[in-house]
């Protein structure tokens, strides 16, 4: 059980199908929120709901491309019809193509700013548009927004991905300040998770062996706990225990803050 207390609540995790973001959708469950999962991979996110729904809790599904800003308005719509009310929004749908620089594909970089960047602000839009005073909830919220540690080092292959997680630092601390200024009551931060052994992060070892930067996955996985104070990779339960933590009133007076969980690598 959370030691964050997020009962009647309600949450939207974008990419929340696995991964990251089904343990976050997991760990709001466990603290009390209901919680509407959005990803394009349907199979896998009714599924997961399913499973969650199953231990407790309410939980729904949406099919969310986080670029399609119509999708945004039917999940916003889907929040107050299904819960009632749009308290909690978890940024966390994200994709990673590794490259060289020299060897950058421009559409793979592209697809990367709209999910990333593009996606992200979407996300913000909507759910200010919705919590603040006037809005269809009306009662404020929070925005948890989710970077990566790729946004505070320099790592090869991956000057892409790094620069939409830095624009993502961005634009938390650009909402903050705007929500706090326009009234919005709408409090926004960041996390930066470390590397985490989930389909996406297990994809990036390889990736960089196929970059001739590492001789195996195992190489390169051993060069990320080499940098890292703690001496490990993270869980994922660790990066959803994070979130929980900045959703619930234990953060009340924290906003347009980067939350590292890296484990000190980015320190």
């Amino acid at each position: 059980m959370s030691a964050f207390n997020l009962k009647g609540r309600t949450a939207l995790v974008t990419g929340g199908a696995r991964g990251l973001g089904a343990a976050m959708a997991q760990g709001l469950v466990q603290a009390g929120a209901s919680v509407m999962i959005g990803d394009v991979r349907v199979d896998e996110g009714r599924q997961i709901a399913r499973e969650l729904g199953a231990v407790g809790g309410k939980v729904a599904f949406i099919e969310l491309d986080v670029t399609d800003e119509a999708q945004w308005l039917v999940a916003a719509d889907a929040m107050l019809g299904e819960f009632g009310g749009f308290d909690i929004l978890i940024n966390n749908a994200g994709i990673e193509e590794t490259a060289l620089l020299v060897d950058l594909d421009t559409d793979a970089l592209h697809r990367m700013l709209d999910v990333n960047i593009v996606g992200t602000a979407l996300g913000l839009k909507h759910a200010f548009r919705v919590m603040r005073p006037g809005g269809e909830a009306g009662k404020g919220g929070v925005v948890v927004n989710i970077a990566s540690v790729a946004a505070t080092i320099a790592f090869p292959a991956i000057a892409g991905y790094s620069a939409t997680k830095s624009a993502v630092d961005r634009l938390t601390r650009v909402a903050a300040m705007e929500s706090g200024k326009l009234g919005y009551g709408v409090r926004v931060n960041a996390i930066y998770p470390g590397l985490v052994p989930t389909d996406m992060g297990m994809k990036l070892a390889s990736d960089v062996v196929a970059a001739g930067l590492f001789a195996s996955p195992e190489a390169a996985v051993a060069a990320i706990v080499d940098q890292t104070p703690l001496g490990r990779l993270g869980t994922a339960e660790e990066m959803a225990d994070a979130v929980a933590f900045l959703c619930s009133d234990a953060a009340r007076f924290i906003t347009g803050v980067g939350l590292p969980v890296d484990g000190g690598m980015g320190m």
